[in-house]
């Protein structure tokens, strides 16, 4: 049985920023994996883990950047990583979701897993929307947001729960192959060991062009564009009160009564 994974490098913005064009200046950013890609990753390796002759495969879209990142799901427990970029997808002024998805789903296509795993959303564009929309491209049955997984690999079949909205849990089962969409919380993800850590550094990664997954220049073209990036004016000004517990306390208590929040 074989786990196909995707994860992705999200950007976290320090607190202090400046915008350069269409993007946050590279100065003020700091790169990590996904979140809710290391809970499907660690989805991954606990069923491998619990089950025989289950392979874990990992693959992301990304620059060389990006090598850390999938270096760290190795680290963890998968026994591949794959990489796609090449100088068309470098070029391209934005990857939205349905290129994402023609992009995975050619890799879906070479290496025919029985299983494939994301998480929910990106914690820096939070579409939500890669996952069930590879899944539409490979004609694979899918579930959406998964907090737990119960995988019958002879039989074929994953019993999952899913979080809807207003608290309403469903119970059901999806035949493989599927692609599920994994939620926080949907398991502890472990953190990398020095050993593994070193053993991913050593690992040989495979990095796929357009071109290696059939596919050309065309499959960035899309609908969506950036067009401005600026930070959101307030809509209200903060008040700040210098000074320790004992010499802010009555301010903030005369603000508070001349606001009508509370009586004086």
């Amino acid at each position: 049985m074989k786990i196909l994974v995707t994860v992705k490098e999200v950007a976290e913005v320090e607190d202090e920023f400046e915008i350069s064009g269409l993007d946050i200046d590279e100065r003020y950013l700091e790169y990590d994996l996904n979140e809710w890609d290391d809970y499907a990753v660690e989805e991954a390796v606990q069923t491998s883990e619990e089950n025989d002759d289950v392979e874990v495969v990992t693959a992301t879209i990304g620059p060389e950047r990006s090598e850390e990142t999938i270096r760290m799901a190795l680290a963890k427990g998968a026994d591949r990583a794959l990489r796609v970029w090449d100088d068309d997808l470098e070029a391209a002024e934005f990857l939205d979701v349905s290129t994402k998805a023609d992009l995975l789903a050619a890799v879906v296509e070479q290496e025919e897993p029985d299983l494939v795993l994301t998480g929910v959303q990106a914690a820096d564009d939070s579409f939500g929307a890669t996952g069930v929309a590879l899944a539409e491209r490979i004609g694979y049955e899918w579930a959406a947001v998964v907090n737990a997984l119960d995988l019958d690999a002879e039989g074929g079949v994953a019993s999952v729960r899913r979080e809807l909205e207003g608290g309403v849990e469903e119970l059901t089962d999806v035949d493989l192959p599927a692609v599920l969409t994994i939620q926080t919380g949907i398991n502890e993800p472990r953190y990398a060991s020095l050993r593994g850590i070193r053993q991913a550094q050593q690992k040989e990664l495979d990095v796929q062009t357009l071109d290696d997954l059939g596919l050309d220049g065309s499959v960035t073209e899309s609908a969506v564009s950036k067009t401005d990036m600026y930070e959101p004016e307030s809509e209200s000004d903060a008040t700040i009160w210098e000074g320790s517990a004992e010499e802010t306390a009555g301010e903030l208590a005369a603000f508070l009564r001349d606001k009508g929040v509370v009586e004086g």
